[in-house]
């Protein structure tokens, strides 16, 4: 019987290499002691070693989009604290995390001041496509904008758009905090229409688009920016406390009660 099973194990590992499953064959092992000592059933089996070898693809997907899509942080669905923001409807939230705007070629714009979230979501969006195997990109709305300046002065805007037009997720950062010029804004206004009705974008904004006017220094041209961003877009309105307020509140108490602490010593 234990010859039977090692020479079982011997050919699973032989098929998974083949196969070229490099996280099944890591895994095969455990799961099959597992088996012997009854822990899982056969099915239970099969499916830790798909799932050990999913992991593994989407860990190497995410290690891929971190180096090419310039993603600041890794922040996932599973870590944002929805009991601290009320406002946030969460089946929304989750409803988009499962990618069927990108299908369409739908934006999501969320909005809100400082420290609510807006960029925890929208990277955790870019992370659940880029572990889905979609391609995406990630700038701040200046440094995009500086890119685009950069590539027209070398004569290559052209072949930049054409670059930040084909992910099929553009994150686009902190819209309104700080202005740009009225030239970085028709770069701007360029790519958004380029992407328009072909690939999805996600901004953040502390400011609403009635203030859009004035961060880009021209009410007709954010008009008729905003006009094809909301044409097929999901809108978050996120109202309530900075996380990052949070934390530095819950420093001071901290730091109180160590003062607390020596004073009584």
């Amino acid at each position: 019987m234990k010859a039977a099973a090692s020479d079982r194990r011997d050919r699973l590992r032989a098929m998974l290499a083949d196969l070229k499953m490099p996280g099944a064959l890591e895994a095969v092992d455990g799961v099959l002691a597992q088996v012997d000592s009854g822990a899982v059933t056969a099915g239970e089996a099969i499916e830790l070693v798909l799932n050990a070898q999913i992991a593994l693809r989407n860990n190497r997907r995410l290690q891929a989009a971190m180096r090419s899509s310039r993603l600041p942080a890794v922040k996932t669905l599973a870590e944002f604290d929805f009991t601290f923001q009320p406002s946030i409807k969460r089946e929304q939230i989750e409803s988009l995390h499962e990618l069927g705007f990108l299908d369409r070629g739908e934006n999501v714009i969320l909005l809100g001041p400082p420290g609510v979230g807006k960029t925890h979501l929208a990277i955790s969006l870019a992370i659940t496509a880029a572990e889905a195997g979609r391609r995406v990109y990630y700038g701040t709305l200046t440094g995009l904008i500086d890119t685009l300046m950069e590539a027209r002065a070398a004569g290559e805007l052209s072949r930049r758009l054409r670059v930040l037009t084909h992910p099929a997720l553009l994150v686009v950062d902190e819209i309104g905090y700080l202005p740009v010029s009225q030239d970085g804004a028709v770069l701007f206004f360029q790519l958004i229409n380029a992407r328009h009705e072909r690939a999805s974008t996600v901004l953040t904004s502390n400011k609403g688009f009635e203030e859009w006017g004035t961060v880009l220094g021209d009410e007709v041209m954010a008009a008729a920016l905003i006009d094809r961003l909301l044409h097929h877009c999901h809108i978050v309105n996120i109202r309530g406390n900075s996380y990052r307020m949070r934390e530095h509140q819950e420093w001071l108490r901290s730091a109180a009660e160590k003062r607390r602490e020596a004073v009584a010593r």
